[in-house]
């Protein structure tokens, strides 16, 4: 699933379709995986809103917003909804539960 506003937006009936169209569905946001998709790699959401809000407080304190400089994601994360796979019958393999962050299951 790609991070687009249309998308975003649809989220449920998106993840409603291909549940029963036994589809897997992949996206970068933990709370897909959460609403439903099978797993989600990618940035933490909570975490960039966490160096957002340090930006709003240097903002707010008088930095002028284009002396700050661009940051990039440092946490990534990895989310998989085991109740999915097996509606699925998916098994997902154990080396990569290991690495998850989260597992729904």
């Amino acid at each position: 699933m790609l991070d687009d506003v249309l998308i975003a937006s649809d989220t449920d009936p998106i993840l409603d379709w291909t549940t029963k169209n036994h589809l897997p569905v992949v996206s970068q946001y933990r709370e897909s995986s959460e609403a439903g998709a099978l797993m989600a790699y990618g940035p933490s959401t909570r975490e960039m809103y966490r160096r957002a809000a340090s930006f709003v407080d240097k903002i707010l304190k008088g930095a002028k917003p284009g002396d700050l400089p661009i940051e990039q994601p440092t946490k990534f994360e990895l989310v998989i909804n085991l109740k999915t796979a097996k509606a699925l019958g998916l098994t997902i393999p154990p080396s990569l539960l290991l690495r998850a962050d989260q597992i729904i299951e």
